[in-house]
């Protein structure tokens, strides 16, 4: 199969209408149809069923979508990672971490790397939540902070770094806060302080109260009195005033690990891998 094809065959089956994928696509519809057809003798199975009102999906063409979505993924990642490799005025590694997230390692981290001999820049991608893996996957980064089970490893190498309980962090003053210690439970419908609506792509699921889309914009709605979160206990180091945090005794523990591509064959992703681990 050629990539070609397979554009044109995802974008048939993710319209499911000839007309609209061929203007998607900016074709004519005919040869977008005989293209489609000749696919299908190829792989000797019908892909979709077509009828004067309807495109649909044949149980051969619903494996060919998820197969060819992620072939096409991989053809893309790898021309961003070969274009960023070619760019002589660009060397370097891009790190993917979530915004807000192992504040405290990440600096240890690019500290103890830019001391390492070899070292070469590391260009650190901010990412809102849930977006380090698709970023690594699509070749926008070299190499990722990810975090379970919030985050996906599926597909990836991986070593771990760390595994640490999770806090609740409140607004100072709140009547839980002189706690030692709490429950899930205890924050189920905490009277005036709603859960927060993650809003984008990787988001937690939504609560009632105010949407938000990073860890800054949170952790100012919590000193405010708007909402609250549970978060890793390692963002104790970066808590702003009015914002006080209880371990929560049966929140799930985070592993924080660092992530590759498989099949990359990169020095200074090996050797920052390498200081991650000594760290």
């Amino acid at each position: 199969m050629e990539t070609r094809e397979l554009r044109y065959f995802v974008a048939v089956a993710e319209e499911l209408h000839f007309g609209r994928a061929a203007q998607r696509l900016g074709m004519a519809q005919p040869p977008l149809s005989r293209a489609v057809a000749q696919l299908e003798r190829r792989l000797g199975a019908p892909l979709l069923t077509r009828s004067s009102r309807s495109v649909a999906l044949t149980p051969a063409g619903e494996v060919l979508l998820a197969e060819g979505r992620a072939a096409l993924a991989a053809v893309e990642a790898a021309e961003r990672r070969t274009r960023r490799a070619g760019a002589a005025d660009r060397p370097g590694v891009v790190l993917a971490v979530k915004a807000g997230a192992s504040a405290e390692l990440l600096a240890k981290l690019l500290d103890a790397y830019a001391a390492e001999p070899g070292a070469v820049p590391v260009e650190v991608l901010l990412c809102a939540v849930g977006e380090q893996g698709p970023a690594l996957r699509d070749g926008r980064a070299d190499v990722a902070l990810l975090h379970l089970p919030f985050d996906t490893t599926a597909g990836l190498d991986t070593e771990e770094l760390g595994t640490e309980g999770q806090v609740a962090v409140l607004p100072a003053g709140h009547a839980l806060t002189g706690r030692t210690e709490v429950s899930l439970a205890d924050l189920d419908d905490l009277p005036g302080l709603p859960p927060p609506r993650w809003s984008g792509p990787g988001g937690r699921p939504a609560g009632p109260g105010p949407e938000v889309r990073d860890h800054a914009q949170l952790l100012q709605l919590v000193q405010l009195g708007r909402t609250y979160t549970v978060l890793p206990e390692s963002v104790r180091s970066q808590l702003p005033e009015g914002v006080v945090t209880v371990p929560v005794r049966d929140a799930a523990r985070v592993t924080t690990v660092i992530a590759w591509p498989p099949h990359s064959r990169s020095r200074p992703v090996a050797d920052l891998v390498a200081t991650a681990l000594r760290l």
